[in-house]
């Protein structure tokens, strides 16, 4: 009775990674710009990934294996966001964005300040040679 209870959610574990998995891909397909892309990329494979080594997890029924399985999960959620910040980031710096989506742009003159300074030094580099 338990092998079946066991069998049944990790099953169920195992749909519901792989439809978050699809939706990631989907997503990376059907959004419209970079960083709904992005969005679709980190939040729905990182649920999904988790409930798929959940899934085989149960199904191997041995604690070594879950502690294994809750390792590599770990690593996917520190890495997740830090690439998702850094895609996102190089996508604003090369303004590959919409603006007409965004409601206020807290970044641009951050942005602005900065590369007006990058181009001081520049100046002052080049003055050296």
């Amino acid at each position: 009775m338990l092998e079946t209870i066991l069998d049944t959610v990790a099953a169920v574990f195992m749909v519901i990674g792989g439809l978050m998995s699809l939706a990631a891909g989907v997503g990376l397909v059907r959004f419209p710009d970079l960083h709904s892309r992005m969005h679709a990329a980190t939040k729905p494979q990182v649920l999904g990934l988790l409930m798929l080594l959940l899934s085989a997890a149960i199904m191997w029924r041995s604690w070594e294996w879950v502690a294994i399985c809750l390792l590599a999960w770990g690593l996917m959620i520190l890495t997740a966001p830090v690439s998702a910040h850094v895609v996102g980031r190089a996508g604003y710096r090369t303004k590959h964005l919409r603006t007409d989506l965004l409601t206020h742009d807290e970044l641009a003159l951050t942005v602005e300040r900065l590369s007006r300074q990058r181009g001081v030094r520049r100046e002052l580099d080049d003055t050296k040679d």
